[in-house]
Parts: structure tokens; C-alpha cells; sequence
């Protein structure tokens, strides 16, 4: 049983097997030229022969059409052996008894000025039209066994000439020319020798009968050679195999390649195998058959009485039987094997519509990685999958598959029974949309493509990647999407949807709907973040007016969110509308001028005013309630102090206004420092606000970065709000002692009162004068280091002036930028030639 039909057989010529010219009509050899079928007799005699159908493609086994045209008697009783035809010179060579003659291709009168070639066992023709010399259309190759040689001769018109003889180590029994490379068989061998280099390359032995023996050129530099253990071996010039070699049977008598099959003769059948696997493919019952010849159309086979025509089948064709018989792998890997011999956009189409046909194959066979692979590979429209799924509908109901049936093919409504297969492909149509979305083959389909995507999320319960498709472009129908959605309550990710095709009021309105537990969805608090987040993202604030009391009314934190968020490319709000807004919302009024005035970094004094009186409001409402240990209260207090001390662009007077009467002292005193008043500040922080350490820290804080004789003054200052109370006399002590580098210690004794003994200040008294010493010492090393530099500058200005220079001409002086050279100037230096008075400026 043939396993594929590679080539149809025709019977074209079938000789009469009786009378008198049964035995001088019999075939020796055979040559075809387009419709021109020459043979070769018994006895000398030429035969010319017009196929009529050009095809050759009757009905199988039956006869073409077929007349005969002319025939010669070369003159010998010998047999023709071998007949080449020179289709561009119109020349028909024939060989025999030992001697080649050039005839008409259609008149067959020997041609006068082709005079014979002797000693001639074979000859091999080729083609040289790209060859450097343009005279060489048509290179013969004769093999001489008696010379041991091939004559290599050109070819033309009206004459040939021999270009070079070639002398072989061995008698030549086989010969195969490509280029300048011939591949002969000898006895006992196969060997390449390269006809212009003279270089020779060993084979493989063989211990063939001569009959048994064959040689063919493939093209492309490949020899076919038959070698020991029945093998078809195949040979490049360079002496290496790149194919696998065949395996053929035994008592091969001949043996032809018509890409992708090589054919092989014997005496009882042709036996066709494929180079790209090398399997046999095809047998055809051949009786007695004694020789093979391949064109570029067909293949002839052909006994002593008649001609087979073997005709390959179309490309097409033995795809489908391939596919047909459940061999697709096999199928694909013949599309790609055969692409030379298709045109560009035939194998195009061919390989793309095998490819996914063998992705369905593998599709209903769950290998749902290969196909998935296979449909990109083959750019299939992804409706094709979709179609195949029973919840899925596409929008274009007028689609119609075009995919070829396979032989394993499911109907995926039945398997809707067993849930984990369902599953499974369900899992396979998500990660193939997934893939193929953005790609060209889902171009014109892609509003298909998302609607099949969001249906599998919401059905496989995917939030993620539901949320991920919906947040960013694409081309869900709202149509159908919107309705679907809200049948399974997913209102969250129906807001997404309106947000993606720019309907935003609907989106935040659906949203709101979720947080306000009028549409339960399981992220309520997700829903009100994007609630808020949509708002800072509107270009105009419509929007934002309309849900703006909505989101604070839920979160003033989150929902001031709304306008400090906004980007440059969004149009700006009105800073005192927003103000004006906020004024309900004392949080959110916080966090905006917060944002205006560190982030924007806003210079108005109205800004920093108000965020301080808002601090200082919401401190004294939180010290009226009695709570002073309230953390918000003492956070609040802090940002107070810290903002007092860091902005000079607020009204002091403003703020000293509303904390007046308080018992905000400590930020009173810190409005006096801002206004320089530093000794009613100190009193505030003393008296009123009984905090010494307070105090002490106020005098670090305004002396930082400070003249030392301000922070003296400063000092002396607190000092003498000390010495003023005698209750605080201790104090006053400790302030000396611990911050004696900050006092004047002579200014101090005169102050200090007299009663007061030794010991309450001999630490400052010790640190004063230890810092005068310390102070004097630095200075005489100061000036000492000063000293040497100054030294160091004159001794190396001396070394400068001391040398001699040459005064040339155009010079210029770098100090004073005169020409050295000038009389005037040269008189100046008294015919000194060092410019010294430029020198000791």
C-alpha cells in the first residue's frame, strides 16, 4: 500500500512487439526537451517524437498524445547509448559505437561543422551562461575509458573545441559534473576531482557491478552516488554529506532526483523516497523497465518497448493527503522542505494554513503549547478560536471559519461536562487572546478579542487581570461589556470600563454608587481610592465640584487628595476657590496649604498666614477641651513652633493678634524673636511660660549661625532676667556654668551680685579664663602662620626678579600690556633688560 501519491504514470509510447523491426526499434536510451522526446534505438537509429498533450497528464495508465516527427540512421549498425539535447543551440548529440555526432534537433541532419569525437564511452553536458567568457555557452564533458580521461570541450553553434584533457586515475565508469567539479566512479571507488585545480578527493569504495553503478548531479554542488549496503548517499563538492542518506532496496539499477523524491529503478518496480525524510513514499509496478530520465516537468521511465510518463502531483494536492491521513507534522515539514519550488506568496499561504492546521491538531490533542505557538506562527485569525468556545459570540455574526477540518476535531460543548478539560481549554483561549491582542492578526478583530478576554476574567473570577484589561485602552463594546458586567456584579470593574472609553462621570458615579453600598461589589474602599484618584486626574473641574463634598465628606486625609495631586498638564484651580471650599473641612484646609506652600513652594504671605492661624486654631481647640496630652494636639504644636521658626513670609502681627491672651507663650515668644524683640521674648519664656530649659534653648536656636557678639548679647540678656529674680539665682548660676563660652567674663563679674560666693561660679570662671588663654594662643599661632605665608610670597617673588630675560621683538608686557620693544620705553628702563618696574607693583 503506496503511503502517498507523489507522481501519476502515463503511458505515452508503447513500440509494436512483432515484425520486422521488432528488434532494430528497440529503446537504448532516452532525452526530452520541453515536448520533444528523442529515442535512441538498437540499431543507430534516432527517433524524434512531439508529445501533443504538453502535460502529459491523461487519464493514469492510459496513453498521451504522441506522433513521431522524424527519424535518422547515424549510418552504424551499433546501438545509440546515450542522446543529450542542446536546447538554445537546437543541437542533439548522440553517441555511438564510440562516437559523438551533433544533429538538428528537429530535422536530425548531422551538422557539418560539429565534426565526430572519437573514443567516447559517455558525455555529461552543462550549461556555463554566467561563466566569465560570454563565447562559452555549453560545456561537454566526453569520457574516454581507453584514455583514461575527460575532455572538457566548449560548445557553439557552429563548432565545439576542446579546452582541456583531464587525466583520471582510474578508468571513468560514472561520471557527474557540476561546475568545475567532477564526481567519478571508478571500479572500485568513488572519488571528486576538480577539472581546474587538478585536486582529487577519495569517497568511498564500492564493490558495484557496473550496471550497478550510480552517479547524478542534484544541482546546488550535490552529487547522488549509490554506495555499499544499498544506500543513496549524498555527496556536496567539498567531499561532506548534509543530508541523511536513503536507504533504498536491493538490485537498484537506476536512479533519478526530481526535488523533494529521489527515484529509484529495478526490475519490477519504481520506488519513489523523499529527501526530507527519507522514506519511501510511493511504489509503481514497473516491468522489465531498464533506464529513468528526469526534466524539470516529469520523470520518464522507460523499457525496451515503452515510455511511462511520471508526472509529479500538485503541491496542493499531496499537502491535503497528508493532512487527510493524519500525518499533519509530516505535512508541514514537506511545505517547508519543498519552499524553493513554490512561489514567494504560494508557500506563504500554503505554510501559514498548514501551520494552523497542525496548531488544531495539536488544539484538540490539549498540546496547548505547541498550538498556541503554531496559530502566531500562522498569524490565524483569532475568531477562529473564539467560534469554537459556547459562551463566546462575536459581533460580526456573518463570520465564516476557514480553517480546514481536522481529523481529531471536539466539539467543546460536550466537553462542558467534564469541568477541569473545559478548564483547561478555557485557560488556553486566555493566554492565546492574551498573547495575540496588540499583534497584526488580531488588527480588524480586536473588539472581539477584549470582549472574549473579559468575559473569561469575569468567569474564571480573574479581578487582576479584569482590572488590568480595563484600566488601560481597549476596545470592550460598552454595548454589550456594560450589561454583562452588571449581570455579574462587577460594578468596580464596570467603572473601569466607562473611565476607558472616557466616560468619566459615569465611571466616578458608579464608583460612589459602590462606596454608598447602592451597588455591593467586594472593593468598596478600592472603589472610593479611585473615586479620588479619577478626580485629580480631570483636566477640568466640573467634575471635581460635583463629587469634591462626597470624597472629603468620607476622608478629608484621603479626600484632599482631589487637589494636591494634580498634574502640570491639567488646567489649574483657583487657589482662593479651593481655600474658600476647604474652609468646612479644617483637615483637608491644613493638607492643601501645606501642599501650596512646602511642595508648590508659594511665596504668599496670605499662604503662610493662614496655615499658621489654622495651626494655632487647631491647637487652642484641642488645649479648650482640656486634652493638652493629646498626640494630634502636640504634633500640631510642633509644625506651629517648627513653621514659625523656618517662614518669614507671614504677618506677625496677624498672629500675635489671635494667640494674644493664650497660653501659647512659647509661640508668642517666637513671634517676638522673628520681630527682634528677643528680650521680651526671653521674659514670655521665663515668667509666663516658667520654662528655663525653654528659654535656654530659644537663646541656641537665635544665636545659631549668629556673630558671636549677638549671641553675647543674647545670653547677657537672659542673664539679667535671672539676676532680676533673686529666686532664680541658682539658675542664673547654672546658665554660667554650663554655657560660659558664650559669655563675656569681665562684662559678668560687673553684673554679678556681690553676695555670691566663689564656688556658685568657679566652673565659669575656670572655663572663661582657660577660653581667653586658649583664645590668645590661637591667635599668636594665626599670625605666626601668617607670617611665613607672607615670607614664603616675597621669597618666591625675589627668586622671580632675580633672573635675566630676552626682550624680542613684538613682545608684550603681561602687566601693563606695552611693547617691550619701544624706544620710549626701553629709554624708561635706563637699559635695564628686566621690566622691574612692573615687577615691584
Amino acid at each position: 500500500m503506496m503511503s502517498l501519491k507523489a507522481f501519476t504514470p502515463t503511458l505515452i509510447l508503447e513500440k509494436p512487439t512483432t515484425g520486422k523491426e521488432r528488434d532494430k526499434s528497440s529503446i537504448q536510451c532516452l532525452e526530452a526537451c520541453g515536448r520533444n522526446l528523442y529515442i535512441g534505438g538498437k540499431d543507430s537509429l534516432v527517433q524524434h517524437f512531439v508529445l501533443l498533450d504538453e502535460g502529459g497528464s491523461g487519464t493514469e495508465g492510459k496513453g498521451a498524445g504522441i506522433r513521431e516527427a522524424r527519424r535518422r540512421q547515424l549510418g552504424s549498425r551499433s546501438p545509440v547509448s546515450q542522446l543529450g539535447a542542446v536546447p538554445f543551440l537546437n543541437h542533439l548529440l548522440a553517441l555511438s559505437d564510440g562516437s559523438l555526432v551533433a544533429l538538428n534537433m528537429f530535422s536530425l541532419e548531422p551538422l557539418p561543422g560539429l565534426r565526430k569525437i572519437r573514443s567516447v564511452s559517455f558525455f555529461r553536458l552543462r550549461w556555463a551562461a554566467a561563466s566569465s567568457r560570454p563565447d562559452l555557452v555549453v560545456q561537454l564533458f566526453t569520457a574516454s575509458a581507453r584514455k583514461r580521461a575527460v575532455s572538457v570541450h566548449s560548445v557553439s553553434v557552429d563548432r565545439w573545441e576542446c579546452l582541456r584533457e583531464v587525466a583520471l586515475p582510474q578508468e571513468p565508469l560514472g561520471l557527474a559534473v557540476d561546475g568545475s567539479c567532477l564526481c567519478v566512479a571508478a571500479s572500485d571507488r568513488y572519488f571528486l576531482h576538480d577539472c581546474e585545480g587538478g585536486a582529487t578527493i577519495d569517497l568511498f569504495p564500492h564493490d558495484l557491478p557496473k550496471q550497478g553503478i550510480i552517479v547524478d548531479a542534484i544541482g546546488k554542488g550535490e552529487f547522488l552516488l549509490h554506495s555499499p549496503g544499498s544506500l543513496g548517499m549524498f555527496v556536496t563538492s567539498t567531499g561532506v554529506s548534509h543530508r541523511p542518506p536513503i536507504q533504498w532496496l536491493e538490485g537498484v539499477l537506476g536512479a533519478v532526483v526530481h526535488f523533494p523524491y529521489v527515484l529509484t529503478l529495478s526490475s519490477e518496480a519504481l520506488h519513489i523516497y523523499s529527501m526530507l525524510d527519507q522514506r519511501l513514499k510511493q511504489t509503481i509496478p514497473q516491468n522489465r523497465a531498464k533506464g529513468l530520465l528526469s526534466t524539470p516537468e516529469r520523470v520518464y521511465v522507460f523499457s525496451e518497448r515503452e515510455v511511462h510518463s511520471l508526472s509529479p502531483v500538485a503541491m496542493e494536492e499531496q499537502i491535503k493527503a497528508l493532512v487527510a491521513s493524519e500525518r499533519v507534522d509530516e505535512a508541514l515539514d514537506f511545505v517547508q522542505g519543498v519552499q524553493s519550488l513554490l512561489s514567494k506568496d504560494t508557500y506563504e499561504v500554503l505554510h501559514r494554513n498548514l501551520t494552523c492546521t497542525v496548531g488544531f491538531v495539536k488544539f484538540y490533542e490539549e498540546s496547548f503549547s505547541e498550538a498556541k505557538n503554531l496559530f502566531i506562527k500562522g498569524n490565524l485569525d483569532p475568531r477562529e478560536i473564539i467560534t469554537l468556545y459556547p459562551e463566546q459570540r462575536l459581533l460580526c455574526e456573518d463570520f465564516i471559519s476557514q480553517h480546514t477540518p481536522v481529523f481529531n476535531a471536539k466539539d467543546l460543548r460536550a466537553l462542558k461536562e467534564d469541568r477541569a478539560t473545559f478548564e483547561r481549554y478555557q485557560s488556553f483561549l486566555t493566554n492565546f487572546l492574551r498573547e495575540v491582542r496588540w499583534a497584526d492578526q488580531s488588527r480588524d478583530c480586536r473588539q472581539d478579542v477584549d470582549g472574549a478576554l473579559l468575559k473569561l476574567y469575569v468567569e474564571g473570577e480573574s479581578d487582576a487581570d479584569l482590572v488590568e484589561l480595563l484600566s488601560s485602552a481597549n476596545d470592550c463594546v460598552l454595548s454589550t461589556c456594560v450589561p454583562y458586567l452588571a449581570h455579574h456584579k462587577r460594578f468596580y470593574a464596570l467603572g473601569l470600563l466607562h473611565q476607558s472609553h472616557g466616560q468619566d462621570d459615569n465611571a466616578i458615579q458608579t464608583w460612589v454608587d459602590i462606596v454608598d453600598g447602592n451597588a455591593p461589589d467586594a472593593v468598596s474602599s478600592v472603589a472610593y481610592e479611585q473615586v479620588v484618584n479619577s478626580l485629580s486626574r480631570q483636566k477640568r473641574g466640573q467634575l471635581i465640584w460635583k463629587f469634591a463634598d462626597w470624597a472629603l465628606q468620607k476622608s478629608q486625609e484621603v479626600g484632599v487628595q482631589i487637589f494636591t495631586r494634580r498634574e502640570e498638564d491639567q488646567d489649574p484651580l483657583e487657589e482662593e476657590e479651593v481655600l474658600s471650599f476647604l474652609k468646612k473641612y479644617p483637615l483637608a484646609l491644613v493638607l492643601y496649604l501645606e501642599h501650596l506652600i512646602f511642595t508648590l513652594k508659594s511665596k504668599k504671605e496670605r499662604h503662610h498666614t493662614l496655615l499658621a492661624m489654622t495651626y494655632i486654631t487647631q491647637v487652642l481647640e484641642v488645649t479648650e477641651k482640656g486634652d493638652g496630652s493629646d498626640r494630634t494636639s502636640n504634633s500640631t504644636r510642633d509644625k506651629l513652633q517648627q513653621f514659625l521658626w523656618k517662614s518669614t513670609l507671614y504677618s506677625t502681627v496677624a498672629l500675635q493678634e489671635q494667640i494674644q491672651g493664650t497660653s501659647l507663650h512659647l509661640e508668642r515668644a517666637i513671634l517676638h524673636g522673628v520681630a527682634g524683640e528677643h528680650r521680651k521674648a526671653l521674659q514670655l519664656l521665663v515668667h509666663w511660660e516658667k520654662d528655663l530649659r525653654a528659654a535656654e534653648d530659644y537663646c541656641r536656636t537665635v544665636t545659631s549661625n549668629q556673630p558671636k557678639e549677638f549671641g553675647n548679647s543674647l545670653y547677657h540678656a537672659l542673664l539679667d532676667i535671672y539676676l532680676d529674680s533673686p529666686q532664680l539665682a541658682t539658675n542664673a548660676a547654672d546658665l554660667l556654668n554650663h554655657n560660659a563660652e558664650a559669655f563675656d567674663p569681665v562684662a559678668v563679674l560687673r553684673v554679678l551680685p556681690e553676695a555670691w560666693s566663689m564656688p556658685m561660679v568657679s566652673r565659669f570662671l575656670s572655663e572663661a579664663v582657660r577660653g581667653l588663654v586658649h583664645r590668645r594662643k590661637m591667635g599668636g599661632v594665626e599670625r605666626n602662620l601668617a607670617k611665613v605665608e607672607h615670607f614664603r610670597h616675597r621669597c618666591t617673588r625675589t627668586t622671580l626678579t632675580q633672573g635675566m630675560i630676552r626682550v624680542e621683538r613684538g613682545q608684550v608686557c603681561q602687566r601693563c600690556g606695552r611693547y617691550l620693544n619701544e624706544p620710549e620705553f626701553m629709554r624708561s628702563l635706563k637699559g635695564e633688560l628686566i621690566h622691574t618696574h612692573c615687577w615691584n607693583k
